[in-house]
């Protein structure tokens, strides 16, 4: 995932085993490739309960985005499924990847529906979408050297760490805060999150097979059975809620503050893109950032991005936990996630099905996000420690920790209706600062 997991942070340290593991033993090229290819695109009957399984293994992380930030997850079945169908027509169907929720936004969806209100937080997500369009261009015409150039991993690491220390105090808040009318107490809480967090890590740490792609359903699953023992379940939402049913789709209003607030939140992911590319491409051994193109990947990226905001849905990004299934299977056919979209696009319409999703009590949700957030500030710094630059460097030191204050922070600078803060402030701070700061002497002297 190269910065993968910003996002799926989880994932980036345990499914990228099994890439690893194909980057040191890739599979030997073949005669008659053209005859047996076996990344060709095929959409084939037989292959319906693969698909199926890539779903299921996604299917987690899929849908806990979208709780969290009080989307409607059978939004988030529907936009993932299309958005990947999208990204499919763009790339050709030549990468086998699967498209869901971003993790990287959390954070910022919930102070902007906070600050500003669905649909105008809305409008910023389909803004990061069209980022990615940017990008893409930028790609196609001057190569993706320049756009390590403009973010390199000295500005994108500690945008990374910002995101996974905003989220911290979410986390702690789901497992040790209870509202006064609750059905269950503190006690309950903090033990129902703890054995979440417990059994998503054990799985993480101790599986095998299909079960170590999936510790984050394991936990949800072990969490909410616990939940039910305890009468922590309230299960009138499913009883009510009809078995088929219109997804609730949101449309986006136009709003400059929440679009300017957005926007640097995509940088990080954009920039995750490239890694998860690269990852896909030693696990499948065909170089997929010069067919189709990374220019491309990110243009299809883009596009379901932009498509699922403009329909009320979390921002999409390729899925670790499914390149991670990929390497395990050593099935590079991407028409196995056409039937992985199909299923997320059938199960949007079960309406009880996004009703029971959102049964599950906080705690347990609490419980797998203090692993994941952590996470994820270890994916920021991992980076920095990677890119092998002295942070104590003057002009290091001085964006890494602008970056962290005003982002941990939460400064913020206002004009009227207009405020960046937090991480879009921290974002666009570091770019700049990156841009505009000067070199030591001895900088060019050290990479000749």
């Amino acid at each position: 995932m190269g910065f993968h997991a910003l996002v799926h942070a989880f994932f980036l340290s345990f499914s990228r085993d099994e890439v690893m593991s194909d980057t040191l033993n890739p599979p030997p090229e073949t005669e008659g490739v053209q005859e047996t290819n076996p990344t060709a695109y095929k959409f084939q009957i037989k292959d319906i309960a693969l698909g199926a399984q890539m779903l299921f293994i996604a299917f987690g992380a899929l849908v806990l985005v979208p709780i969290l930030v009080g989307f409607d997850p059978n939004v988030a079945l529907f936009t993932a499924g299309v958005g990947t169908l999208i990204f499919q027509l763009v790339t050709g169907g030549k990468v086998p990847v699967f498209l869901a929720s971003s993790f990287a936004f959390i954070a910022p969806i919930q102070l902007g529906v906070a600050e500003y209100g669905l649909a105008e937080t809305l409008s910023g997500l389909m803004a990061a979408g069209v980022l990615y369009l940017v990008l893409s261009l930028i790609i196609a015409l001057r190569g993706p050297d320049f756009i390590m150039r403009l973010l390199p991993p000295i500005v994108t690491g500690p945008i990374i760490m910002v995101i996974g220390l905003a989220l911290a105090p979410v986390a702690v808040g789901m497992v040790s805060t209870v509202q006064e009318d609750s059905p269950y107490g503190a006690t309950q809480a903090l033990i129902v999150g703890l054995i979440s967090l417990l059994a998503t890590m054990l799985t993480a740490l101790l599986a095998g097979g299909w079960l170590r792609l999936v510790p984050i359903l394991v936990g949800i699953v072990v969490g909410y059975v616990l939940s039910l023992i305890l009468g922590m379940v309230d299960f009138s939402p499913f009883a009510e809620a009809p078995w088929f049913a219109i997804p609730a789709f949101t449309l986006p209003r136009f709003h400059l503050p929440a679009i300017l607030f957005l926007l640097p939140v995509a940088i990080a992911p954009a920039i995750e893109h490239f890694g998860d590319v690269l990852a896909i491409s030693s696990v499948a051994n065909k170089d997929y950032l010069r067919d189709p193109g990374v220019h491309r990947t990110m243009l299809g990226d883009g596009i379901a991005t932009s498509f699922a905001a403009l329909l009320g849905g979390p921002p999409n990004t390729t899925y670790s936990e499914v390149t991670g299934a990929v390497a395990l299977t050593k099935v590079f056919n991407a028409g196995i996630m056409t039937w992985a979209a199909i299923f997320a696009i059938l199960l949007a319409f079960v309406g009880k099905l996004g009703a029971f999703l959102q049964t599950i009590p906080a705690p347990v949700m609490g419980g797998i996000l203090i692993i994941l957030f952590g996470t994820i500030v270890i994916i920021g710094m991992n980076s920095l420690v990677q890119s092998g630059q002295d942070l104590l460097k003057p002009r290091n030191l001085v964006i890494v920790a602008i970056i962290l204050v005003f982002g941990v922070g939460g400064l913020a600078v206002e004009a009227g209706n207009f405020a960046l803060e937090g991480i879009g402030l921290s974002g666009i701070v570091g770019v700049l600062l990156n841009l505009l700061l000067p070199y030591p002497h001895d900088h060019h002297e050290t990479e000749a």
